[in-house]
């Protein structure tokens, strides 16, 4: 070949491939997250960065609109009983599966089984269930003990909760999370790889069917502009950050509070503030070592703990937390002033004093950590200093994300743990309030009150039990609640279509750039 007929040839192939790589950067959105999730199946993994991925293929017979009302998505509608103990719920016609096959009451029926024996957050509702049939092809009829208040809201909640899946896939399955070969769902989104460490990756689904109405929060209508949804594990927030700025990625994750006046003032990048705060917890092991069953230990580590420098250091800037002790936000109708008197009362002495009367002796209390949450490392460097003060042994345990819930599952492997829970729009989805969930609290008198508080469809009465609950958290204190976090993600301004701030987790269908 002449040298000048291989130089058009040379130039020719390097402008397709530009024209190419562009048109792939188009169709790709590139998501940057903290870490690799543990796995996909929402079902049985409460863990955000899951769900963050998740939502986009797993879809519920519920989800929420922009207010945090729980509003109809496979689901078709319901009819309620007078006296509250039977639901029928139609079921949405034309739905199909990713792989094809059309949805029916055997595949939410099979699914709900699953759930309510096995899911994070199943027992919640199932407890309270006496059976669930399929009464039709597009019909689920659930007959409960008593009235249950929250059923709708736990049914909208896709974190741990009941994802639908088909019949062949669900039916047999147990606690072990479902394999990414049968990642099969309803969403806009369907699974399309998982390369360790490098990239979960989802694809458009042509057959989807998208629920009717605008677009409201997680509700109503849902168009996939991408081809490709790419989440790619960046542990490193200076390379989440650079990333986007260079146009490496589309959207980025968890960015600390110590950037965000430099970043809300850069015109590269658009921050997204998460409408509702997350909140740190600190999570006290009730089935084995030495904080079982030992209240009165556990309020001197409470005693111990003064929440705002912690807050100081591992967020930043004041307008992004709030050293707030009730575990809803402030103007939620579930706040509550109720124990917050033992929220962050940073006495050493008072503390060491509680301690050994409640016969501590220097035992140590393994306190387990992850840094690809940077504000739960800083925070908890911050707690074991205080801790220490006060004269608790604490063994400072620092895992990445995934071993951390590994082990937590894991009752004699910690004492304390640190994790965070996202805004939710009832405090029976808060995860201490699940008896299975790692720390394990049951005791007589939680049950009491939850067995109230469900019962009741009175939102001035659950309100109020809700208070009590709450009292007795700072009792026993099964967690410790760190202060509420306006968390920040970042985003290509390029992106259209994703508001001003985001729900509870970032989506994106109705998203293009």
């Amino acid at each position: 070949m002449k040298l000048k007929t291989w130089m058009k040839s040379a130039l020719a192939v390097g402008a397709l491939m530009s024209l190419t790589t562009g048109a792939l950067a188009d169709g790709m959105l590139r998501y940057a997250t903290v870490g690799e999730p543990p796995s996909l199946d929402q079902q049985v993994v409460t863990s955000d960065l899951a769900t963050t991925i998740a939502h986009h293929m797993f879809e519920g017979l519920y989800t929420f609109n922009g207010s945090n009302a729980p509003v109809p998505l496979l689901a078709s509608g319901e009819t309620v009983s007078e006296d509250g103990k039977t639901i029928v719920i139609g079921l949405r016609k034309g739905v199909q599966f990713h792989n094809g096959q059309a949805m029916t009451s055997a595949d939410v029926l099979a699914s709900l089984q699953r759930w309510g024996e096995f899911g994070s957050r199943g027992s919640l509702i199932f407890d309270h269930v006496d059976s669930v049939e399929a009464t039709g092809d597009y019909e689920i009829t659930l007959k409960l003990k008593e009235p249950f208040g929250p059923w709708k809201n736990l049914m909208a909640f896709i974190n741990g909760g009941p994802a639908i899946y088909p019949a062949s896939v669900v039916t047999g399955a147990t606690k072990e999370p479902i394999a990414p070969e049968n990642y099969i769902g309803t969403g806009p989104y369907k699974f399309n790889a998982w390369e360790a460490n490098r990239y979960v990756e989802l694809v458009s689904f042509d057959g989807y069917a998208s629920p009717d109405g605008k677009a409201d929060g997680y509700g109503g209508a849902r168009v996939a502009d991408f081809d490709t949804l790419r989440f790619i594990p960046v542990p490193d927030v200076g390379t989440r950050v650079a990333g986007v700025r260079a146009g490496d990625y589309d959207y980025a994750e968890s960015i600390p509070g110590d950037l965000f006046a430099e970043l809300d003032a850069d015109a590269g990048v658009k921050t997204m503030l998460n409408g509702g705060p997350i909140f740190g917890l600190v999570f006290l092991n009730s089935s084995d070592g030495p904080l079982k069953e030992n209240f009165a230990l556990r309020r001197a580590i409470q005693t111990a703990i003064d929440k705002t420098p912690a807050l100081q250091v591992a967020i930043g800037p004041e307008g992004l937390w709030r050293a707030n002790g009730s575990f809803a936000p402030q103007g939620s109708v579930w706040a509550t002033t109720s124990g917050t008197e033992n929220y962050s009362k940073g006495d050493a002495e008072a503390a060491k004093s509680m301690a050994a009367a409640a016969g501590y002796d220097g035992q140590p209390i393994k306190f387990m950590v992850s840094t690809n949450y940077p504000f739960h490392y800083d925070s908890a460097i911050v707690y074991t200093k205080q801790l220490a003060q006060a004269g608790f042994n604490i063994d400072l345990q620092v895992y990445d994300w995934a071993t951390l819930i590994e082990k937590r599952a894991q009752p004699d492997q910690w004492d304390l743990f640190f994790t965070h829970h996202g805004f939710v729009p009832d405090p029976i989805l808060i995860s201490v309030m699940n008896d299975n969930y790692p720390g394990w609290w049951a005791t007589p008198e939680k049950k009491a009150l939850k067995d109230r508080f469900t019962a009741s469809s009175d939102p001035a009465e659950r309100q109020a039990i809700w208070g009590e609950i709450q009292a007795l958290i700072y009792e026993q204190v099964p967690t410790m609640k760190t202060g509420d976090v306006y968390t920040y993600n970042i985003a290509s301004p390029k992106l259209n279509g994703l508001g001003e701030q985001t729900l509870i987790w970032p989506s994106f269908w109705n998203v293009s750039k």
